[in-house]
This record gives C-alpha cells, sequence and structure tokens, in this order.
C-alpha cells in the first residue's frame, strides 16, 4: 500500500519536499561547532555501502548558505520507488535559503538511496537501516556535520523508517522523529509483499513497544483518508505519551504531505538545534 503510481512518484515528492521546504523552513541560531570556511549548500556523492551488499549509494546534502558552523542534519528516509536524487529535487537549497532568512534555526538535510527494502535488514543481504546508523553518519562527519545528535523525518515508507532508526540510534543521539504517513501494520499477515521477509522478520524490525520510542520527541502526521490511518491511530494509543502531529483531512500523497511539512519543520528545527 506503500508504493505510489510509478508515473507520478517523483512529482509526489517534489511537491512534499522541494515545494514544502521552499516555503516552510526557517530561525536562526548558529551551533558552536565551527568548520574552517563557509560550507557549501549542495553536495552529493556516492560511496560503495557493505551494509547494502556492495551496492554504490548516493547521498545529498543541503544547506542554508553561508554557513560557517557544523550543523545538525535531519535524515530525510524517502518512501518506496524513490531514492535521495528525488527527496532533494525541487528546491531544497532555495528552502532551506529562505527557511533561515524567515528564523527557523538553520539546519542541513540530508537523503540517501535506501532501496525499497523499508530501511532494515532483509534476506538478500541489503541492510539499509545499517547502512544509515554505521555508514552514513560517520561520513556525514567528516563532510562538516554536527552527529552528536540528529533528527529522523520520513514518508511512508520512510515514515516507518525514521522510527525504527531514531530507535536504533537511541534517545542520546536521536534529538526527534517526525513520520509521515507512516508504513505501519499491526500484524505481519497485513503487511504489504516486500515490506517483511517473514513473520519473524516483521517481529524482528517491529516499532510497537519500542521504549527508546518514549524517550524522543515524536511527532505523526497521517491523513484521515489515508490507508494506514487505521493502524497509526493503534500505534499512537500504544505509546507512553501523546505524540506532537496529528490526522487532518488528506491521504497517502504529496498533497497532504507539503501542507504537513511546514508544521513539521517549525517543530523539528529548534528541537534539533537545543
Amino acid at each position: 500500500m506503500s508504493r505510489m503510481p510509478a508515473p507520478n512518484r517523483r512529482t509526489v515528492l517534489r511537491m512534499g519536499l522541494g515545494l514544502g521546504l521552499g516555503t516552510a523552513l526557517g530561525a536562526a541560531a548558529a551551533l558552536p561547532r565551527a568548520v574552517a570556511e563557509t560550507a557549501p549548500t549542495y553536495q552529493s556523492g556516492s560511496f560503495i555501502s557493505a551494509a547494502r551488499g556492495g551496492l554504490r549509494t548516493n547521498w545529498a546534502i543541503a544547506r542554508p548558505p553561508g554557513q560557517s558552523a557544523a550543523l545538525r542534519p535531519v535524515i530525510a528516509l524517502h518512501g518506496k520507488g524513490s531514492d535521495a536524487a528525488t527527496v532533494m529535487a525541487g528546491g531544497v537549497e532555495q528552502g532551506l535559503a529562505d527557511a533561515v532568512a524567515a528564523g527557523i534555526p538553520p539546519f542541513a538535510v540530508v537523503a540517501v538511496d535506501g532501496g525499497g527494502g523499508y530501511w532494515h535488514k532483509r534476506a538478500s543481504g541489503d541492510d539499509a537501516g545499517a547502512m544509515v546508523l554505521d555508514e552514513l553518519l560517520p561520513m556525514l562527519a567528516d563532510q562538516g556535520l554536527d552527529t552528536s545528535r540528529v533528527g529522523f523525518l520520513g514518508w511512508s515508507m520512510g515514515g516507518y523508517g525514521a522510527l525504527l532508526l531514531g530507535s536504533r540510534l537511541g534517545p542520546a543521539r536521536t534529538a526527534a522523529i517526525c513520520a509521515v504517513s507512516p508504513a505501519l501494520w499491526t500484524s505481519p499477515g497485513a503487511a504489504a509483499p516486500g515490506a517483511f521477509d517473514d513473520a519473524d522478520d516483521y517481529a524482528a524490525n517491529s516499532v510497537w513497544g519500542l521504549p527508546a520510542l518514549g524517550a524522543i520527541p515524536i511527532r505523526i502526521d497521517c491523513g484521515s483518508g489515508d490507508p494506514f490511518a487505521a493502524a497509526t491511530r493503534a500505534f499512537i494509543a500504544q505509546l507512553p505519551s501523546p505524540p506532537a502531529g496529528g490526522f487532518s483531512p488528506g491521504g497517502h500523497d504529496g498533497g497532504f504531505w507539503s501542507a504537513q511539512l511546514p508544521a513539521e519543520i517549525s517543530w523539528l528545527a529548534p528541537i534539533l538545534v537545543a
């Protein structure tokens, strides 16, 4: 259910991050750890991921202009059928510039290719979750980002991934998690084909009942007409305390995601830089 029709997936995520960040992001505090010179507003590259079985994995970093401090990153996890380039397409750099000019504390946005394996170890040997935590984060520190604390933001498959990886990184390093229309199922039998290898894989990578999520600020946004709405309500009900965000009219699509992003960034950025 989390796969959007192939012809409009790129359009959907451009709306969600490109247009949303362009109108939403924004307020200002430089972080204390200085870097040698003003950092570039956009960087991209790739590495061979051992965690993903030797796959070449693309990454991208966007920063607001004029930054000479080591910004903390929001790790933006894509949905199924997407990739790092799609997340960054459509104006993230300009969105960050506009946000900081409007007063939102400066931060970086990081995207990385995670494939379609739902951000956890699969029988195929592809472990996109370990790639993020064990390979991407150390690389980001080498690129001048402050990875002592990070935020996670994800849509659909990436919303589930944000909850999973944020919990695994733990409250000492995960500043906040924003899960948007998260791909959640209440049992392995209800899961979409391909989301998990089998019932054991579902159990090993469940985000239900994780103690760490009770110690991390969480925001969950979901459309009231989203196919994942019922499971998301059940997930929220079992959290120790209600998360930020909530339900509003909309479905599992870019229009809903774009509309939520201004409030999500306004909530996430101050927590990240605190």
